[in-house]
């Protein structure tokens, strides 16, 4: 469903992806790990068309993604950032409808009031959440509710930007087990950067680590503890010796 071939971007001197091979399988879940500045976050954007990668090829279903209409390219996809990044002044109906009630597609009010209330109670929240604002809501709600709202349009690809940040491990085990369940129910294809590896192996079918701006190690997640991997072994155990050196 995804292909990286060879994906090369540097903002000035600062080399961030150095040739990145990736394949995501349609109807899978990768989980792409690595330290902080390592570029993960550079990839998804250069998937979304974001960020135009300076040398390689990147494509979505065959299709060059710097070669489709925009707003049906977008359109396929869903995404959960990294603290909700839900719009406070607007109710949480309307945040989890966002997509739904403009641009191509755009559904009558009520249709897509009742969209996001069915897709929150996906989520586990009631509809009595659906008129709140923000801020009314705990951290773990506002995940919840920005996990409705990547949902809401039934898209083939989701994206997860550190999905369990700031939660608390209770939370943290609520949010990895519901993505599992709604993308095995979608059928998605799904791509999450996390530094969490308890959600790794709640979540990854396949795992990829980004290391020094290509990807170091990729495989099935039950490979990962026997990979033989130095890189690997060293991010996944937290261990401060070791190849990957500590910024201090």
């Amino acid at each position: 469903m995804i292909e990286l071939k060879d994906v090369k971007k540097s903002f000035g001197t600062n080399h961030v992806l150095r040739g990145v091979n990736l394949k995501v399988e349609r109807g899978t879940s990768m989980v792409i790990i690595g330290g902080s500045g390592t570029g993960k976050s550079i990839a998804i954007k250069s998937v979304l068309g974001l960020v135009t990668p300076d040398e390689g090829e990147i494509t979505v279903d065959g299709q060059d993604v710097t070669k489709t209409d925009r707003d049906a390219f977008l359109a396929r996809f869903g995404m959960l950032f990294q603290g909700a990044a839900l719009f406070d002044s607007i109710p949480v109906w309307q945040n989890v409808a966002f997509r739904l009630l403009r641009g191509s597609l755009k559904r009558p009010k009520a249709e897509a009031r009742e969209i996001a209330i069915e897709k929150l109670r996906r989520v586990g929240l009631t509809p009595d959440v659906a008129d709140r604002l923000p801020a009314e809501l705990s951290g773990g709600m506002q995940k919840r509710v920005g996990l409705a709202r990547a949902i809401a349009a039934d898209p083939e690809i989701i994206f997860f930007d550190e999905p369990t940040t700031g939660l608390d491990p209770i939370m943290a085990g609520v949010i990895n087990d519901l993505i599992r369940e709604i993308v095995v129910e979608m059928g998605a294809t799904a791509m999450t950067i996390t530094h969490d590896m308890t959600s790794v192996r709640a979540i990854a079918d396949n795992v990829a680590m980004l290391h020094d701006g290509v990807i170091q190690w990729t495989g099935p997640v039950a490979q990962i503890d026997d990979a033989g991997d130095p890189f690997l072994d060293q991010f996944i155990h937290g261990r401060a010796k070791g190849p990957i050196e500590a910024v201090r």
